[in-house]
């Protein structure tokens, strides 16, 4: 049972295409993430300009270790590179309860 929540909102930089965006993160979710140590699943979320990333892990190792090495990935890095930096928050929660 996935025991940590990684869930991440941003704004896409000015002029970035979303069709380009979405091909990156499907490469990012299938070349990077899905390969580390405990991912379980990930949904890409949208609500007018912010965009968020959810993903369940079963560890908060796991969660911060792929945090960690995701600065030294090709593809995270690129798909990091569409980001607004500035707008960029990370929070990695524990689960409490599922229902």
């Amino acid at each position: 049972m996935p025991n940590v929540v990684e869930f991440a909102s941003f704004n896409l930089k000015n002029g970035v295409s979303v069709s380009d965006f979405l091909l990156v993160s499907d490469r990012f979710n299938s070349e990077f993430l899905s390969r580390q140590k405990g991912y379980v699943s990930r949904k890409l979320l949208l609500t007018g300009e912010m965009w968020a990333d959810s993903v369940l892990w079963e560890t908060m190792e796991d969660a911060l270790n792929a945090f960690r090495t995701a600065d030294d990935d090709t593809v995270a890095c690129e798909y990091m590179s569409f980001m607004d930096k500035e707008s960029v928050k990370v929070l990695h929660l524990s689960v409490q309860r599922s229902y």
